[in-house]
């Protein structure tokens, strides 16, 4: 069984691993998340999930699997190092099936998983993210305790323009015109895991469902703004990269 190490003011805590894509940008004949990662056996998600079971406040993780019985639980569970299923580890693992986005399955996650053991807090993580360090969870842990909803941010180099339709269209080589001229030094680039207040996260993802209005949020920190106000940002890591496409792993 893993040894944990320390964190500060016991609560019980909760994540989410987001791993119910499909990989579509990878070109490859795996899932990313299944993919092999660093030390030989291990691969995408074991490292993402193994660096959250090190956390001793987080009591359980669920992950969200794809509806499809070639991608789903049984190929999630043998991505996973052995010692995280076994009978009394912990924390405990469970699986859920995801849904059509992302958002719909933090909904599955958040509902079906985690509603009928409500912990204290949660952290939202994108299972492929496997460069995700402890201290950057324990920041997210602590950020979420004292302000209710926080992520982590990186600043940005180049300076960015907001446009007035989708930037889609610029692949027609037809200039699209400039809505609002962004100040670098007050806009980042958001990464997870993103944390939040149980109750409160759980319940804005209900009204976002009720509302049908999931599939206009892009990360969990705008469906808790969209109900809750404000949410408030750590710097992130620059390591803490997302795998996109098959040249991210290298």
């Amino acid at each position: 069984m893993m040894q944990n190490a320390g964190v500060s003011e016991k609560a019980a805590v909760a994540a989410v691993i987001c791993a119910a894509g499909k990989s579509t940008r990878m070109n490859t004949v795996k899932k990313k998340e299944y993919l092999p990662y660093g030390k030989e056996g291990m691969t995408v998600l074991g490292a993402s999930v193994t660096a959250f079971a090190l956390i001793p406040e987080i009591e359980s993780i669920v992950i969200t699997v794809p509806d499809d019985p070639m991608l789903g639980e049984d190929t999630a569970r043998k991505a996973l190092p052995a010692q995280l299923l076994e009978k009394d580890a912990y924390p405990k693992i469970l699986f859920v099936k995801g849904g059509k986005t992302r958002q719909e399955s933090v909904f599955n996650a958040l509902t079906y998983g985690l509603d009928g053991n409500a912990p204290d807090y949660v952290l939202i993580h994108d299972g492929a993210r496997p460069w995700v360090s402890t201290s950057l969870i324990r920041k997210i842990i602590e950020g979420a305790k004292k302000h209710g909803a926080v992520i982590p941010i990186l600043p940005i180099t180049d300076t960015p323009k907001e446009t007035e339709i989708p930037l889609e269209y610029l692949k027609g080589n037809e200039p699209v015109l400039l809505k609002r001229h962004l100040k670098r030094s007050f806009t980042g680039i958001a990464q997870t895991p993103q944390g939040f207040s149980f109750p409160e996260i759980l319940d804005a993802y209900r009204k976002a469902q009720a509302a049908s209005a999931l599939a206009s949020f892009t990360d969990d920190a705008e469906v808790w703004a969209a109900f809750y106000g404000g949410v408030w940002a750590v710097q992130g890591e620059p390591e803490n990269r997302k795998i996109t496409f098959p040249e991210d792993l290298s």
